[in-house]
Protein backbone atom coordinates (compact mmCIF):
# COMPACT_ATOMS: atom_id res chain seq x y z
CA UNK A 1 0.00 0.00 0.00
CA UNK A 2 1.32 3.44 -0.97
CA UNK A 3 2.29 5.95 1.69
CA UNK A 4 0.08 9.00 2.26
CA UNK A 5 2.32 11.95 1.45
CA UNK A 6 -0.21 14.71 2.15
CA UNK A 7 -3.37 15.07 4.18
CA UNK A 8 -5.40 18.26 4.41
CA UNK A 9 -8.01 17.85 7.16
CA UNK A 10 -11.12 19.95 7.75
CA UNK A 11 -9.72 22.98 5.93
CA UNK A 12 -12.01 25.99 6.31
CA UNK A 13 -11.22 29.40 4.85
CA UNK A 14 -13.39 32.49 5.04
CA UNK A 15 -13.05 35.77 3.15
CA UNK A 16 -15.20 38.81 4.04
CA UNK A 17 -18.77 37.70 3.40
CA UNK A 18 -17.80 34.42 1.72
CA UNK A 19 -16.89 30.96 3.03
CA UNK A 20 -14.47 29.79 0.33
CA UNK A 21 -13.72 26.39 1.90
CA UNK A 22 -15.92 24.44 4.29
CA UNK A 23 -14.26 21.47 6.04
CA UNK A 24 -12.45 20.28 2.91
CA UNK A 25 -10.46 17.04 3.13
CA UNK A 26 -7.79 15.86 0.69
CA UNK A 27 -5.43 12.87 0.83
CA UNK A 28 -2.63 12.42 -1.71
CA UNK A 29 -0.52 9.26 -1.98
CA UNK A 30 3.19 9.33 -2.73
CA UNK A 31 3.96 9.00 -6.45
CA UNK A 32 0.44 9.65 -7.77
CA UNK A 33 -1.08 12.31 -9.98
CA UNK A 34 -4.07 13.67 -8.10
CA UNK A 35 -6.52 15.90 -9.98
CA UNK A 36 -8.55 18.61 -8.31
CA UNK A 37 -11.65 19.67 -10.25
CA UNK A 38 -14.61 21.94 -9.70
CA UNK A 39 -16.38 24.99 -11.06
CA UNK A 40 -14.74 28.41 -10.87
CA UNK A 41 -15.16 29.55 -7.29
CA UNK A 42 -15.34 25.98 -5.95
CA UNK A 43 -12.20 26.60 -3.85
CA UNK A 44 -9.50 24.67 -5.76
CA UNK A 45 -6.92 27.47 -6.00
CA UNK A 46 -7.72 28.64 -2.46
CA UNK A 47 -6.97 25.14 -1.14
CA UNK A 48 -3.65 25.00 -3.00
CA UNK A 49 -2.73 28.52 -1.85
CA UNK A 50 -3.19 27.30 1.72
CA UNK A 51 -1.03 24.24 1.04
CA UNK A 52 1.77 26.32 -0.49
CA UNK A 53 1.78 28.93 2.30
CA UNK A 54 0.41 31.80 0.22
CA UNK A 55 -2.40 31.93 2.79
CA UNK A 56 -0.36 31.48 5.99
CA UNK A 57 -1.19 29.32 8.98
CA UNK A 58 -3.63 31.16 11.20
CA UNK A 59 -5.64 32.55 8.29
CA UNK A 60 -7.59 29.28 7.99
CA UNK A 61 -8.83 26.43 10.18
CA UNK A 62 -7.78 22.80 9.81
CA UNK A 63 -4.51 20.86 9.52
CA UNK A 64 -1.90 20.18 6.86
CA UNK A 65 -0.04 16.92 7.46
CA UNK A 66 2.91 16.37 5.13
CA UNK A 67 5.17 13.33 5.44
CA UNK A 68 3.50 12.56 8.74
CA UNK A 69 4.27 15.96 10.26
CA UNK A 70 1.78 18.76 11.00
CA UNK A 71 2.91 21.81 9.01
CA UNK A 72 2.27 25.46 9.83
CA UNK A 73 3.57 27.31 6.77
CA UNK A 74 4.00 31.05 7.25
CA UNK A 75 4.90 31.73 3.61
CA UNK A 76 5.74 30.07 0.32
CA UNK A 77 9.40 29.64 1.26
CA UNK A 78 8.39 27.38 4.17
CA UNK A 79 6.56 24.99 1.85
CA UNK A 80 9.30 25.07 -0.80
CA UNK A 81 11.89 24.03 1.79
CA UNK A 82 9.94 20.77 2.14
CA UNK A 83 9.73 20.31 -1.62
CA UNK A 84 6.18 21.60 -2.19
CA UNK A 85 6.25 23.82 -5.28
CA UNK A 86 3.26 25.50 -6.95
CA UNK A 87 3.08 26.66 -10.58
CA UNK A 88 0.29 29.17 -11.06
CA UNK A 89 -1.86 29.62 -14.15
CA UNK A 90 -0.30 33.06 -14.68
CA UNK A 91 3.35 32.16 -15.14
CA UNK A 92 5.78 33.96 -12.80
CA UNK A 93 8.56 34.63 -15.31
CA UNK A 94 10.38 37.88 -16.08
CA UNK A 95 10.27 38.40 -19.89
CA UNK A 96 13.56 40.30 -20.27
CA UNK A 97 15.63 37.93 -18.14
CA UNK A 98 17.14 34.75 -19.55
CA UNK A 99 15.74 31.29 -18.95
CA UNK A 100 18.64 30.53 -16.59
CA UNK A 101 18.15 33.75 -14.61
CA UNK A 102 14.43 33.03 -14.25
CA UNK A 103 14.96 29.44 -13.18
CA UNK A 104 17.11 30.41 -10.20
CA UNK A 105 15.54 33.76 -9.35
CA UNK A 106 15.24 33.76 -5.55
CA UNK A 107 17.11 30.46 -5.50
CA UNK A 108 20.49 31.71 -6.68
CA UNK A 109 23.52 29.44 -6.88
CA UNK A 110 26.84 30.58 -5.46
CA UNK A 111 28.07 32.49 -2.45
CA UNK A 112 26.26 35.25 -0.59
CA UNK A 113 27.53 38.14 -2.71
CA UNK A 114 28.68 36.28 -5.82
CA UNK A 115 26.37 34.31 -8.10
CA UNK A 116 28.01 31.37 -9.84
CA UNK A 117 26.78 32.14 -13.37
CA UNK A 118 28.65 29.29 -15.03
CA UNK A 119 27.14 26.85 -12.55
CA UNK A 120 23.71 28.49 -12.89
CA UNK A 121 23.57 28.15 -16.68
CA UNK A 122 25.06 24.65 -16.65
CA UNK A 123 22.44 23.45 -14.15
CA UNK A 124 19.69 25.28 -16.05
CA UNK A 125 20.69 23.53 -19.31
CA UNK A 126 20.65 20.18 -17.51
CA UNK A 127 17.14 20.81 -16.14
CA UNK A 128 15.89 21.99 -19.54
CA UNK A 129 17.02 18.68 -21.04
CA UNK A 130 15.17 16.87 -18.25
CA UNK A 131 11.87 18.48 -19.30
CA UNK A 132 12.66 17.96 -23.00
CA UNK A 133 13.13 21.63 -23.89
CA UNK A 134 15.74 22.18 -26.60
CA UNK A 135 16.56 25.81 -25.80
CA UNK A 136 19.68 27.51 -24.54
CA UNK A 137 19.35 28.74 -20.96
CA UNK A 138 20.80 32.06 -22.25
CA UNK A 139 17.62 32.68 -24.30
CA UNK A 140 15.34 35.42 -22.98
CA UNK A 141 11.86 34.39 -21.86
CA UNK A 142 10.21 36.89 -24.23
CA UNK A 143 11.72 35.01 -27.18
CA UNK A 144 10.03 31.66 -26.47
CA UNK A 145 6.36 30.66 -26.72
CA UNK A 146 3.91 30.00 -23.90
CA UNK A 147 4.27 26.21 -24.21
CA UNK A 148 8.02 26.46 -23.68
CA UNK A 149 7.55 28.92 -20.82
CA UNK A 150 5.39 26.33 -19.07
CA UNK A 151 8.24 23.83 -19.36
CA UNK A 152 10.64 26.43 -17.96
CA UNK A 153 8.38 26.75 -14.90
CA UNK A 154 8.51 22.97 -14.41
CA UNK A 155 12.29 22.95 -14.81
CA UNK A 156 12.43 25.79 -12.28
CA UNK A 157 10.44 23.64 -9.84
CA UNK A 158 12.82 20.73 -10.37
CA UNK A 159 15.66 23.07 -9.44
CA UNK A 160 14.02 23.45 -6.01
CA UNK A 161 14.18 19.68 -5.38
CA UNK A 162 10.43 19.35 -5.72
CA UNK A 163 8.69 16.39 -4.07
CA UNK A 164 5.10 17.56 -4.52
CA UNK A 165 4.36 19.57 -7.66
CA UNK A 166 1.14 21.62 -7.80
CA UNK A 167 0.02 22.72 -11.27
CA UNK A 168 -2.86 25.19 -11.56
CA UNK A 169 -4.36 24.95 -15.08
CA UNK A 170 -1.01 23.98 -16.68
CA UNK A 171 -2.45 23.55 -20.18
CA UNK A 172 -4.88 26.49 -20.22
CA UNK A 173 -2.72 28.49 -22.66
CA UNK A 174 -1.40 25.54 -24.68
CA UNK A 175 -2.53 24.00 -27.94
CA UNK A 176 -3.46 20.31 -28.03
CA UNK A 177 -0.01 19.15 -29.13
CA UNK A 178 1.85 21.09 -26.41
CA UNK A 179 -0.75 19.98 -23.84
CA UNK A 180 -0.22 16.31 -24.71
CA UNK A 181 3.56 16.70 -24.42
CA UNK A 182 3.19 18.31 -20.99
CA UNK A 183 0.86 15.56 -19.75
CA UNK A 184 3.24 12.87 -20.97
CA UNK A 185 6.06 14.65 -19.12
CA UNK A 186 4.03 14.45 -15.89
CA UNK A 187 3.55 10.72 -16.47
CA UNK A 188 7.32 10.33 -16.92
CA UNK A 189 7.94 12.20 -13.66
CA UNK A 190 5.42 9.94 -11.96
CA UNK A 191 7.50 6.90 -12.94
CA UNK A 192 10.44 8.54 -11.15
CA UNK A 193 8.38 8.97 -7.98
CA UNK A 194 7.27 12.62 -8.26
CA UNK A 195 3.86 13.37 -6.78
CA UNK A 196 1.64 15.90 -8.55
CA UNK A 197 -1.60 17.74 -7.83
CA UNK A 198 -3.19 19.12 -10.98
CA UNK A 199 -6.04 21.62 -11.24
CA UNK A 200 -7.69 21.58 -14.65
CA UNK A 201 -11.00 22.24 -16.39
CA UNK A 202 -10.02 19.98 -19.30
CA UNK A 203 -11.72 16.77 -18.29
CA UNK A 204 -10.25 14.66 -21.11
CA UNK A 205 -6.76 15.55 -19.85
CA UNK A 206 -7.74 14.75 -16.27
CA UNK A 207 -8.99 11.32 -17.33
CA UNK A 208 -5.73 10.73 -19.25
CA UNK A 209 -3.23 11.37 -16.43
CA UNK A 210 -4.97 11.28 -13.04
CA UNK A 211 -4.84 8.35 -10.63
CA UNK A 212 -7.43 10.02 -8.39
CA UNK A 213 -9.87 12.87 -8.92
CA UNK A 214 -11.21 14.95 -6.04
CA UNK A 215 -14.29 17.02 -6.88
CA UNK A 216 -15.05 20.27 -5.05
CA UNK A 217 -18.33 22.15 -5.25
CA UNK A 218 -19.18 25.38 -3.42
CA UNK A 219 -16.13 25.04 -1.18
CA UNK A 220 -16.89 21.49 -0.04
CA UNK A 221 -15.52 18.04 -0.92
CA UNK A 222 -18.06 16.08 -2.99
CA UNK A 223 -16.13 12.84 -3.63
CA UNK A 224 -12.79 11.34 -4.65
CA UNK A 225 -12.79 8.98 -7.62
CA UNK A 226 -10.08 6.32 -7.98
CA UNK A 227 -8.95 5.08 -11.39
CA UNK A 228 -9.50 1.34 -11.68
CA UNK A 229 -12.03 1.26 -8.84
CA UNK A 230 -14.65 3.83 -9.80
CA UNK A 231 -16.44 4.27 -13.09
CA UNK A 232 -14.79 7.51 -14.20
CA UNK A 233 -16.28 9.36 -17.16
CA UNK A 234 -16.70 13.02 -18.01
CA UNK A 235 -20.45 13.02 -17.34
CA UNK A 236 -19.94 11.78 -13.79
CA UNK A 237 -17.26 14.40 -13.12
CA UNK A 238 -19.46 17.16 -14.57
CA UNK A 239 -22.42 16.08 -12.44
CA UNK A 240 -20.23 16.20 -9.33
CA UNK A 241 -18.92 19.65 -10.26
CA UNK A 242 -22.18 21.37 -11.17
CA UNK A 243 -24.69 19.26 -9.25
CA UNK A 244 -26.57 18.23 -12.39
CA UNK A 245 -25.99 16.47 -15.69
CA UNK A 246 -25.12 18.42 -18.83
CA UNK A 247 -26.73 16.35 -21.55
CA UNK A 248 -25.16 18.38 -24.35
CA UNK A 249 -21.88 20.26 -23.85
CA UNK A 250 -22.71 22.62 -26.74
CA UNK A 251 -26.23 24.13 -26.82
CA UNK A 252 -28.06 23.67 -30.09
CA UNK A 253 -28.61 26.66 -32.37
CA UNK A 254 -30.94 27.32 -35.30
CA UNK A 255 -28.67 29.30 -37.59
CA UNK A 256 -30.18 32.08 -39.71
CA UNK A 257 -27.17 33.23 -41.69
CA UNK A 258 -27.36 36.37 -43.79
CA UNK A 259 -25.04 38.54 -45.85
CA UNK A 260 -21.32 39.12 -45.24
CA UNK A 261 -20.74 41.67 -42.49
CA UNK A 262 -16.93 41.66 -42.35
CA UNK A 263 -14.32 40.57 -44.87
CA UNK A 264 -10.53 40.79 -44.86
CA UNK A 265 -8.74 40.51 -48.22
CA UNK A 266 -4.98 39.94 -48.56
CA UNK A 267 -4.53 41.07 -44.97
CA UNK A 268 -0.82 41.21 -44.14
CA UNK A 269 0.76 42.16 -40.83
CA UNK A 270 4.39 42.37 -39.72
CA UNK A 271 5.75 41.81 -36.22
CA UNK A 272 6.01 45.05 -34.18
CA UNK A 273 9.61 44.36 -33.09
CA UNK A 274 10.99 42.09 -35.81
CA UNK A 275 9.88 44.21 -38.73
CA UNK A 276 10.86 41.68 -41.43
CA UNK A 277 8.76 38.87 -39.94
CA UNK A 278 5.24 38.39 -41.29
CA UNK A 279 2.72 37.25 -38.68
CA UNK A 280 -0.25 37.40 -41.07
CA UNK A 281 0.46 36.60 -44.70
CA UNK A 282 -2.21 37.58 -47.27
CA UNK A 283 -5.06 36.32 -45.10
CA UNK A 284 -8.55 36.12 -46.60
CA UNK A 285 -11.63 35.37 -44.51
CA UNK A 286 -15.15 36.62 -43.85
CA UNK A 287 -18.06 36.32 -41.44
CA UNK A 288 -21.79 36.67 -42.11
CA UNK A 289 -24.72 38.05 -40.16
CA UNK A 290 -26.02 35.52 -37.62
CA UNK A 291 -22.96 33.28 -38.08
CA UNK A 292 -20.25 31.91 -35.79
CA UNK A 293 -16.97 31.56 -37.70
CA UNK A 294 -14.29 29.58 -35.88
CA UNK A 295 -10.58 30.16 -36.40
CA UNK A 296 -8.50 27.14 -35.45
CA UNK A 297 -4.73 26.70 -35.39
CA UNK A 298 -1.75 25.86 -33.26
CA UNK A 299 -0.26 28.30 -30.77
CA UNK A 300 1.68 30.93 -32.70
CA UNK A 301 -0.31 30.48 -35.90
CA UNK A 302 -1.23 34.19 -35.92
CA UNK A 303 -4.89 34.04 -34.86
CA UNK A 304 -4.66 36.63 -32.07
CA UNK A 305 -2.37 38.84 -34.17
CA UNK A 306 -4.94 38.77 -36.99
CA UNK A 307 -7.78 39.72 -34.64
CA UNK A 308 -5.89 42.55 -32.93
CA UNK A 309 -4.58 44.00 -36.19
CA UNK A 310 -8.13 44.15 -37.57
CA UNK A 311 -9.36 45.74 -34.35
CA UNK A 312 -8.03 49.25 -34.89
CA UNK A 313 -4.47 48.13 -35.72
CA UNK A 314 -3.88 47.39 -32.03
CA UNK A 315 -1.11 44.98 -33.05
CA UNK A 316 1.55 44.93 -35.74
CA UNK A 317 3.29 47.19 -38.24
CA UNK A 318 3.17 47.64 -42.02
CA UNK A 319 -0.42 46.45 -42.08
CA UNK A 320 -1.81 46.12 -45.60
CA UNK A 321 -4.81 44.61 -47.34
CA UNK A 322 -8.47 45.56 -47.46
CA UNK A 323 -11.10 45.39 -44.73
CA UNK A 324 -14.80 45.62 -45.53
CA UNK A 325 -17.57 46.20 -42.96
CA UNK A 326 -21.09 45.73 -44.31
CA UNK A 327 -19.82 46.00 -47.88
CA UNK A 328 -17.94 49.27 -47.34
CA UNK A 329 -14.14 49.40 -47.31
CA UNK A 330 -12.93 50.87 -44.01
CA UNK A 331 -9.61 51.97 -42.56
CA UNK A 332 -9.52 51.51 -38.80
CA UNK A 333 -6.45 53.23 -37.41
CA UNK A 334 -7.47 53.13 -33.76
CA UNK A 335 -9.54 51.13 -31.29
CA UNK A 336 -11.91 54.08 -31.02
CA UNK A 337 -12.58 53.91 -34.77
CA UNK A 338 -13.12 50.15 -34.55
CA UNK A 339 -15.71 50.59 -31.78
CA UNK A 340 -17.44 53.34 -33.74
CA UNK A 341 -17.66 50.92 -36.69
CA UNK A 342 -19.47 48.48 -34.34
CA UNK A 343 -16.58 46.05 -34.10
CA UNK A 344 -15.53 44.51 -30.76
CA UNK A 345 -12.55 42.38 -29.73
CA UNK A 346 -12.79 40.34 -26.52
CA UNK A 347 -9.18 39.71 -25.57
CA UNK A 348 -7.79 36.32 -24.52
CA UNK A 349 -6.05 38.04 -21.56
CA UNK A 350 -8.96 39.21 -19.44
CA UNK A 351 -6.76 40.01 -16.43
CA UNK A 352 -4.01 41.86 -18.28
CA UNK A 353 -5.82 43.63 -21.11
CA UNK A 354 -9.56 43.17 -20.69
CA UNK A 355 -10.50 44.33 -17.19
CA UNK A 356 -9.33 46.68 -14.46
CA UNK A 357 -9.23 44.12 -11.66
CA UNK A 358 -9.00 46.62 -8.81
CA UNK A 359 -12.14 48.44 -9.99
CA UNK A 360 -15.75 47.41 -9.34
CA UNK A 361 -17.92 45.52 -11.82
CA UNK A 362 -20.08 48.52 -12.69
CA UNK A 363 -17.17 50.72 -13.85
CA UNK A 364 -15.65 47.87 -15.89
CA UNK A 365 -19.00 47.27 -17.54
CA UNK A 366 -19.09 50.69 -19.22
CA UNK A 367 -15.40 51.02 -20.19
CA UNK A 368 -15.88 50.38 -23.91
CA UNK A 369 -18.69 52.95 -24.36
CA UNK A 370 -18.37 55.65 -21.72
CA UNK A 371 -20.45 58.16 -23.71
CA UNK A 372 -23.54 56.02 -23.05
CA UNK A 373 -23.28 56.65 -19.30
CA UNK A 374 -22.00 60.22 -19.29
CA UNK A 375 -23.12 63.72 -20.13
CA UNK A 376 -20.83 66.71 -20.78
CA UNK A 377 -17.81 64.52 -19.85
CA UNK A 378 -19.31 63.68 -16.44
CA UNK A 379 -20.01 60.02 -15.70
CA UNK A 380 -23.46 59.28 -14.33
CA UNK A 381 -22.78 56.63 -11.66
CA UNK A 382 -26.48 55.84 -11.29
CA UNK A 383 -26.63 54.96 -14.99
CA UNK A 384 -23.52 52.81 -14.64
CA UNK A 385 -25.08 50.91 -11.75
CA UNK A 386 -28.34 50.46 -13.64
CA UNK A 387 -26.57 49.09 -16.73
CA UNK A 388 -24.28 46.83 -14.67
CA UNK A 389 -27.23 45.31 -12.81
CA UNK A 390 -29.04 44.76 -16.10
CA UNK A 391 -26.09 42.80 -17.52
CA UNK A 392 -25.57 40.98 -14.23
CA UNK A 393 -29.09 39.56 -14.63
CA UNK A 394 -28.81 39.03 -18.39
CA UNK A 395 -25.53 37.06 -18.16
CA UNK A 396 -26.27 35.45 -14.76
CA UNK A 397 -23.07 36.85 -13.24
CA UNK A 398 -22.62 35.43 -9.74
CA UNK A 399 -21.64 38.24 -7.37
CA UNK A 400 -23.11 39.77 -4.20
CA UNK A 401 -23.22 43.21 -5.86
CA UNK A 402 -21.97 45.12 -8.90
CA UNK A 403 -20.03 47.22 -6.38
CA UNK A 404 -17.69 44.23 -5.87
CA UNK A 405 -14.18 44.51 -7.34
CA UNK A 406 -13.62 42.31 -10.39
CA UNK A 407 -10.50 40.73 -8.84
CA UNK A 408 -12.72 39.02 -6.27
CA UNK A 409 -14.76 37.17 -8.90
CA UNK A 410 -14.09 33.66 -10.21
CA UNK A 411 -12.62 33.31 -13.71
CA UNK A 412 -15.97 32.47 -15.28
CA UNK A 413 -17.66 35.50 -13.77
CA UNK A 414 -14.75 37.76 -14.76
CA UNK A 415 -15.27 36.50 -18.31
CA UNK A 416 -18.95 37.44 -18.13
CA UNK A 417 -18.03 40.97 -17.01
CA UNK A 418 -15.63 41.20 -19.96
CA UNK A 419 -18.38 40.04 -22.33
CA UNK A 420 -20.90 42.45 -20.85
CA UNK A 421 -18.41 45.31 -21.29
CA UNK A 422 -18.35 44.68 -25.04
CA UNK A 423 -22.04 43.79 -25.36
CA UNK A 424 -22.82 47.18 -23.79
CA UNK A 425 -20.92 48.80 -26.68
CA UNK A 426 -23.60 47.23 -28.95
CA UNK A 427 -21.29 45.87 -31.68
CA UNK A 428 -22.51 44.14 -34.84
CA UNK A 429 -19.36 42.00 -35.05
CA UNK A 430 -17.65 40.41 -32.04
CA UNK A 431 -14.26 38.71 -32.17
CA UNK A 432 -13.99 36.38 -29.19
CA UNK A 433 -10.41 35.30 -28.47
CA UNK A 434 -10.29 32.19 -26.22
CA UNK A 435 -13.53 33.21 -24.45
CA UNK A 436 -13.66 30.06 -22.28
CA UNK A 437 -9.98 29.76 -21.34
CA UNK A 438 -9.51 28.72 -17.72
CA UNK A 439 -13.20 28.40 -16.85
CA UNK A 440 -15.22 25.37 -15.86
CA UNK A 441 -17.72 23.36 -17.89
CA UNK A 442 -20.77 24.97 -16.29
CA UNK A 443 -19.51 28.51 -17.00
CA UNK A 444 -18.47 27.43 -20.51
CA UNK A 445 -22.01 26.30 -21.23
CA UNK A 446 -23.33 29.70 -20.13
CA UNK A 447 -20.80 31.46 -22.40
CA UNK A 448 -21.92 29.26 -25.30
CA UNK A 449 -25.52 30.22 -24.62
CA UNK A 450 -24.53 33.90 -24.70
CA UNK A 451 -22.81 33.36 -28.08
CA UNK A 452 -25.97 31.69 -29.42
CA UNK A 453 -28.04 34.59 -28.16
CA UNK A 454 -25.76 37.10 -29.91
CA UNK A 455 -26.03 35.43 -33.33
CA UNK A 456 -29.79 34.93 -32.84
CA UNK A 457 -29.97 38.73 -32.56
CA UNK A 458 -28.24 38.96 -35.95
CA UNK A 459 -24.74 39.71 -34.72
CA UNK A 460 -21.65 38.10 -36.26
CA UNK A 461 -19.18 36.20 -34.06
CA UNK A 462 -15.59 35.22 -34.85
CA UNK A 463 -14.50 32.55 -32.36
CA UNK A 464 -10.79 31.90 -31.78
CA UNK A 465 -10.10 28.83 -29.65
CA UNK A 466 -7.32 26.34 -28.99
CA UNK A 467 -9.91 23.68 -28.11
CA UNK A 468 -10.84 21.87 -31.31
CA UNK A 469 -13.96 20.39 -29.72
CA UNK A 470 -15.15 23.92 -28.92
CA UNK A 471 -14.49 25.13 -32.47
CA UNK A 472 -16.34 22.12 -33.89
CA UNK A 473 -19.20 22.37 -31.41
CA UNK A 474 -19.92 26.08 -31.85
CA UNK A 475 -18.95 27.11 -35.40
CA UNK A 476 -21.02 27.33 -38.59
CA UNK A 477 -17.81 27.62 -40.63
CA UNK A 478 -14.20 26.99 -39.68
CA UNK A 479 -11.00 28.56 -41.01
CA UNK A 480 -7.66 26.90 -40.23
CA UNK A 481 -4.65 29.15 -39.73
CA UNK A 482 -1.00 28.07 -39.76
CA UNK A 483 2.20 30.14 -39.65
CA UNK A 484 0.28 33.32 -40.42
CA UNK A 485 -1.69 31.96 -43.39
CA UNK A 486 -5.21 30.65 -43.86
CA UNK A 487 -4.70 27.11 -45.15
CA UNK A 488 -8.25 25.69 -45.19
CA UNK A 489 -11.94 26.47 -44.83
CA UNK A 490 -14.59 23.94 -43.74
CA UNK A 491 -18.34 24.01 -43.48
CA UNK A 492 -19.66 22.67 -40.19
CA UNK A 493 -20.86 19.40 -41.74
CA UNK A 494 -17.51 18.48 -43.28
CA UNK A 495 -15.23 19.43 -40.39
CA UNK A 496 -13.82 17.09 -37.75
CA UNK A 497 -10.68 16.99 -35.60
CA UNK A 498 -8.88 14.63 -37.96
CA UNK A 499 -9.53 16.83 -41.02
CA UNK A 500 -8.30 19.98 -39.26
CA UNK A 501 -5.17 18.38 -37.80
CA UNK A 502 -4.38 16.70 -41.15
CA UNK A 503 -4.39 20.14 -42.81
CA UNK A 504 -1.96 21.48 -40.23
CA UNK A 505 0.35 18.44 -40.40
CA UNK A 506 0.39 18.53 -44.23
CA UNK A 507 1.30 22.22 -44.12
CA UNK A 508 4.05 21.48 -41.59
CA UNK A 509 5.53 18.79 -43.83
CA UNK A 510 5.33 21.06 -46.87
CA UNK A 511 7.19 23.84 -45.06
CA UNK A 512 9.85 21.42 -43.77
CA UNK A 513 10.45 20.15 -47.30
CA UNK A 514 10.73 23.70 -48.62
CA UNK A 515 13.20 24.61 -45.87
CA UNK A 516 15.24 21.49 -46.64
CA UNK A 517 15.48 22.50 -50.32
CA UNK A 518 16.65 25.98 -49.35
Amino acid sequence: MANILLEMKNITKTFPGVKALDNVNLAVEEGEIHALVGENGAGKSTLMNILSGIYPHGSYDGDIIYNGEVCKFKNIRDSERLGIVIIHQELALVPYLTIGENMFLGNERGKKFAIDWDGTYAKADELLRTVGLQESSHTKIKDIGVGKQQLVEIAKALGKNVKLLILDEPTASLNENDSKNLLNLLLEFKKKGLTSIMISHKLNEISYVADKITILRDGATIETLVKGEDNIDENRIVKGMVGRELSDRYPKRDSRIGEITMEAIDWTVYHPLYSERKVCDNVNFNVRKGEVVGISGLMGSGRTELAMSIFGKSYGTKISGKLFINGQEVTLNSVRQAIQTKLAYVTEDRKGDGLILSNPIYSNNSLAKMDKVSSHLIIDKDKELLVANEYKEKLNTKCPSVLQNVENLSGGNQQKVLLSKWMFADPDIMILDEPTRGIDVGAKYEIYCIINRLVAEGKSVVLISSELSEILGMSDRIFVMHEGRMIAEFNKDEADQEAIMSCIMCENNKMENENAKN
